[in-house]
């Protein structure tokens, strides 16, 4: 009875003592949070210069390892999906015998496999980890461009162009930064993209020496070469990318440095993940910011250069030279990568976190530039 009593009593001064070390690790994380430093010009160019020491510490090893996989894994993305239309108006048109509508096919058969697969590719970040998921998805994609060096007819590519597009890293990104923090770090994420564009016109006018070594069209080169370069990227994120801050497990990040960080998300009024149920799914699809918000996206899209790559076939309808061709609609990236990162400043550091008037400029940019085009 007596040790009954005292493993009852030891049990209970177990879970004080942890509830006790709990709260004071809670309270050192929010006193580290909230600590205001005096608001210096250094903060307008990166927002960790006014942190403090600690926070300064954990933001500069997230910043490292999140920003750094989600931008690679983010370029070799559209490393993947821009390389068909450097590859089309650099001599696949001709080798294939293509003409243009199926181009147009092979663009909306990665549209749709977008469609089809973003929100379950989504949901599976519910239940797999996104260290493991999202490398997956990029080592797919990587085998599938590689693949297209050896498509010798439209059905086939349109089968490879399906599955070239599932993932979810901005939901990554969005679970570990503050609101005033997460513009600049998306737009240095996005600006990938641009980046990946440019790339790969350089690579298609530089392939273009390699035109007939080994009996490959120097635009079957272009699809090797990406993949040497997504290889190694997607074997590094199995190690390096971060889970969401409460299953993450990484190396580098120590057990106060987690607790640091889930701290930092419920000061946000964000909530852990959990699964879907009944009453989500139904708010979910009843709020009317989703459905602005795709259709927004849609014509977004629609106006993109990525889908619609009317440059470059203008280009060739003209005439110029292959080089030409790649070379010249990566003007418009170099652009696309100033404007992003002014808007990304604008919105963290002068707004406030608010975001709704950089897309209102960034649109009437856009539409100012895209009626002369029409004229």
């Amino acid at each position: 009875m007596k040790m009954s009593t005292t493993m009852s009593v030891t049990k209970d001064c177990l879970a004080v003592t942890t509830a006790v070390k709990s709260s004071e690790e809670n309270n050192t994380s929010l006193e580290i949070i909230q600590k205001n430093v005096k608001k210096r010009w250094q903060s307008y160019i990166w927002d960790t210069f006014d942190k403090s020491p600690e926070e300064r510490h954990f933001m500069f090893k997230l910043d490292f390892a999140l920003l750094t996989m989600a931008s690679l894994g983010y370029f070799i993305k559209n490393l993947h999906q821009t390389n068909i239309n450097n590859a089309f108006v650099s001599g696949m048109k001709e080798d294939l015998n293509l003409y243009e509508n199926e181009f147009n096919y092979m663009q909306t058969c990665w549209t749709i496999g977008c469609v089809i697969g973003e929100i379950p590719s989504n949901l599976v970040l519910t239940r797999v980890r996104p260290s493991v998921w999202i490398p997956c998805c990029e080592l797919i994609w990587t085998v599938l461009t590689f693949s297209l060096a050896r498509r010798t007819t439209a059905k086939q590519i349109y089968a490879v162009r399906f599955f070239i597009r599932l993932a979810g890293m901005q939901y990554i990104i969005g679970s570990w930064y503050r609101k005033d923090e997460l513009a600049k770090r998306s737009c240095l994420f996005h600006v990938s993209s641009a980046l990946a564009a440019m790339l790969s016109g350089y690579l298609m006018t530089g392939m273009i020496q390699l035109d007939g070594l080994h009996g490959l069209a120097g635009w079957q080169w272009l699809f090797l070469i990406d993949r040497a370069i997504g290889l190694p990227i997607c074997i590094a994120g199995y190690f390096i990318l971060p889970d969401v801050p409460e299953i993450c497990k990484t190396f580098y990040f120590s057990a106060e440095e987690l607790v640091f960080a889930k701290k930092r998300m419920e000061l946000e009024g964000r909530k852990e993940r959990a699964p879907y149920t009944r009453s989500k799914i139904i708010r979910i699809l009843t709020s009317w910011r989703i459905w602005l918000l795709t259709l927004l996206y849609v014509c977004f899209n629609n106006s993109g250069i990525n889908s619609q790559p009317v440059f470059a076939q203008y280009l060739k309808k003209e005439k110029y030279s292959v080089e030409d061709i790649n070379y010249y609609p990566t003007g418009a990236r170099a652009v696309q990568i100033v404007t992003t990162f002014l808007h990304a400043w604008l919105s963290d550091n002068v707004l406030n976190g608010s975001r709704w008037e950089p897309i209102m400029i960034g649109a009437h940019e856009n539409l100012c530039r895209s009626i002369p085009c029409n004229l």
